[in-house]
């Protein structure tokens, strides 16, 4: 499971958005104890976005790793299915 965050998404998007109206990145980094590898991580991935479409990011990626969950449970009930199957021929 990922490490969660200590910043929120809407608080990575005004970190984000400190630098484009013109701070530079280690300051921004200095100011909120931040790493520049963790600043430029975010930036790659919530560059350009507002709080909506990080809210929107998320509610997908939730979504996402729920229906992954699905698809292996029934993978793993097929899986068990077809052993059975095996042993009873």
């Amino acid at each position: 499971m990922m490490k969660r965050s200590r910043f929120t998404q809407e608080q990575i998007i005004g970190v984000l958005k400190e630098h484009q109206a013109g701070a530079t990145a280690p300051d921004v980094c200095r100011k909120h104890g931040i790493s520049e590898a963790t600043f430029y991580a975010w930036r790659s991935k919530y560059g350009g976005m507002e709080v909506s479409d990080a809210r929107k990011l998320k509610s997908l990626e939730d979504e996402n790793a729920r229906l992954k969950k699905l698809l292996a449970e029934s993978l793993l009930d097929v899986s068990t299915l077809r052993e059975m199957l095996a042993k009873n021929f």
